[in-house]
């Protein structure tokens, strides 16, 4: 009867070979370069708050670790034993705030896993697709974007005024709130603007009965 000793001292084992020098050194290289390539488009698309440069850093670092792992992985069953074991124990706790982010350590993680098979077309032209995607779709004009339009004023008929006014002067406007207390009406609005001026606030400011006006970015999540 065969063991499990036996399995890992068969003659399979003993005819693998490990990866050789040049397969290495090119895989690496590779990998750096698909990672720079990620961490250019990642700075070109970057529309969040505050820039991290040491996330770029990492999508680099994390191509290049996991071409390192599957490298490994396929020259040895053992040390692929080993390393899966070693992997169900991590734990990653670092919240991701945008939720672009999330694809781009995805991207990281699969092009090194691509290279690393040896599948190098497909890693080189999957990424150059996929960078050129986001590069069209993310960094389209930012009047496009939603924003949220919030007004303070003394009465409903102010109040009416003033959303007339925003419905002639943008291309979409909807109504998120509003808010009714003894001598002011606030309205949330969310709008999409024809184009780059914002010259139409400063009228809104002005107008008889409205207290403020104020223009913000809106991000997706909505707190009413």
């Amino acid at each position: 009867m065969l063991t499990f000793q036996d399995i890992f001292k068969s003659s399979f084992l003993e005819n693998i070979t490990s990866v050789s020098f040049v397969d290495m050194v090119l895989a690496l290289v590779l990998a750096f370069g698909l990672g720079m390539f990620i961490f250019l488009v990642y700075q070109k698309t970057f529309s969040g708050v505050m820039y991290s440069s040491s996330f770029g850093v990492t999508l680099v670092a994390l191509t290049m670790i996991t071409t390192l792992v599957i490298l490994a992985v396929t020259s040895n069953i053992v040390l692929s034993l080993g390393m899966v074991g070693a992997l169900s124990i991590v734990r990653f706790r670092t919240a991701i705030k945008e939720p672009l982010d999330i694809a781009f350590l995805f991207w990281s993680i699969a092009a090194g896993i691509v290279l690393a098979a040896g599948l190098i077309p497909l890693a080189v032209f999957g990424s150059v697709c996929i960078g050129v995607i986001l590069l069209v779709f993310v960094n389209k004009k930012s009047y496009l974007d939603p924003y949220i339009l919030v007004l303070r004023c003394d009465g409903g008929a102010s109040a009416e005024a003033a959303h007339s006014l925003v419905e002639r002067q943008v291309r979409r406007c909807v109504l998120k709130s509003k808010t009714v207390q003894p001598g002011e009406v606030e309205l949330n609005l969310e709008i999409r603007m024809k184009g780059a001026d914002t010259g139409f606030v400063n009228t809104l400011g002005e107008m008889e009965g409205v207290r403020s006006a104020v223009l913000v970015s809106y991000n997706g999540d909505y707190l009413g």
